[in-house]
């Protein structure tokens, strides 16, 4: 196994509260799944930094940041039973994957964490 890249964003909170007040922004960067998760949670600007950040993070371990057609709503964070967090990929940046860095079997790993202020995230892309 091999780490490809890393990626690590962190966000003020009370920029996405602003931004979260627009449906088109959301409907941008969040995916579906996403956003029918965020109407059960009671403090939707942390929610949603939390998940902006990672998906920052995450463009930035794959080397290509938001280029080749990618779009943040290609990337969605789920969660276990736990909590513990991860990304679910579309077609679309599998096949960036296999294109750019010759793999068809790769893992991220994702951390994020929030403070009153910021949200933070860090993710390492490894090949298999």
């Amino acid at each position: 196994m091999k780490i490809v890249g890393i990626g690590v964003d962190i966000i003020e909170n009370s920029r996405i509260n602003r931004l979260i007040s627009n449906q088109k922004f959301i409907n941008r960067v969040f995916s579906k799944s996403e956003i029918i998760k965020s109407k059960r949670i009671k403090k939707k600007s942390l929610y949603f930094a939390k998940r902006f950040s990672a998906k920052e993070a995450f463009v930035k371990s794959l080397g290509s940041g938001l280029r080749n057609g990618i779009n943040f709503n290609d990337i969605s964070i789920v969660n276990d039973k736990l909590g513990k967090p991860s990304f679910s990929v579309n077609k679309k940046i599998n096949m960036l994957i296999k294109k750019k860095h010759k793999t068809n079997s790769f893992n991220f790993f994702l951390s994020i964490s929030d403070e009153k202020k910021y949200s933070i995230a860090f993710v390492i892309f490894q090949k298999k």
